[in-house]
């Protein structure tokens, strides 16, 4: 039984490729989520990794970050079709890790979405780009998965109206995640999108951004009136939902500067700045010792203004 169970598992994802079995979850009034798993992107997960949501806008919906592949964002939006079924007006795209927009292929062959993005994804990528979920999944998984740009670039604040939502999408100064992260802001809803700049239930991957910058971009969503903030990662949407960050990344600038300031240098600053208070969390041991260097770099000759 067992053996017959199995192999007919492996037919249907030879045949129809990999099934996320996707349940939205509800995070506030209009708004469901798909909350991405708190490890590496892998065969295993399909890549879904990242959160990836839909706002009801009267007569059609608008997604933040269309996910991983065009597998990933077809299977979402049959997930929500069940619940109302309407088309994607609008995609806004937070930043250019691919594990955020690699779904754009769908929304755009299916309904000619109009894409929000910002303006790195335009700059660094062509149509012959292979991001890294292109070696990770295999032909079949990515079948259909082509690279789209963004229609509207986004280089300053800008305020959308779809249907009955008011959006405004901010581009951070700073380099915080990246060197070019948009958050979004439903005005009259409370509700906040902070893309990879938040994350929750895991450990941040900073290979392409700044300690200093993070913190600042936090400064900058804790001015905003929010109840509802959904990160990039993880499930936490509550007032909560950025303790997380904001403490990982002070202790990280404390702690460094500490270690600096001591003498450390680079060949011993992860065997000092160890962050173990922070293990227990998902992706330490992938992670942390990569971010304590990177913040060594950033904080060497750093000065508080």
């Amino acid at each position: 039984m067992f053996k017959k169970i199995s192999l007919t598992l492996i037919l249907s994802i030879y045949a129809f490729g990999f099934d996320y079995n996707l349940k939205p979850q509800k995070v506030s009034e209009d708004i469901w989520c798909f909350f991405g798993k708190t490890e590496v992107p892998s065969k295993e997960n399909g890549g879904f990794m990242s959160n990836s949501c839909y706002i009801k806008a009267d007569n059609s919906y608008v997604l933040i970050d269309s996910g991983t592949n065009y597998q990933f964002a077809s299977q979402a939006y049959d997930a929500m079709k069940k619940i109302n079924n309407l088309k994607v007006s609008t995609v806004i795209i937070t930043h250019e890790h691919d594990d955020h927009w690699m779904g754009n292929s769908f929304y755009k062959d299916k309904f000619n979405a109009k894409i929000y993005a910002p303006k790195s994804i335009n700059q660094n990528y062509t149509s012959e780009s292979k991001p890294r979920i292109f070696e990770i999944l295999d032909e079949k998984e990515m079948k259909n998965t082509k690279i789209i740009k963004a229609d509207v670039v986004v280089d300053s604040e800008t305020e959308i109206k779809v249907g009955n939502k008011n959006f405004k999408i901010i581009p951070m100064k700073e380099k915080a995640h990246t060197s070019n992260d948009l958050i979004i802001y439903l005005p009259n809803q409370k509700v906040m999108f902070s893309g990879d700049i938040v994350m929750n239930g895991r450990i941040t991957s900073n290979r392409d951004g700044s300690v200093i910058g993070t913190l600042k971009s936090l400064e900058v969503i804790n001015s905003y009136d929010w109840d509802t903030l959904i990160a990039g990662h993880g499930t936490n949407t509550g007032k909560t939902a950025l303790d997380h960050t904001k403490n990982y990344f002070s202790l990280l600038k404390t702690r460094v500067l500490d270690a600096i300031e001591s003498g450390v240098t680079a060949d011993d600053i992860t065997k000092t700045v160890t962050m173990d208070d922070f293990k227990h969390i998902d992706m330490f041991d992938e992670l942390n010792s990569r971010n304590v260097f990177d913040a060594f770099r950033e904080l060497e000759f750093y000065e508080e203004n």
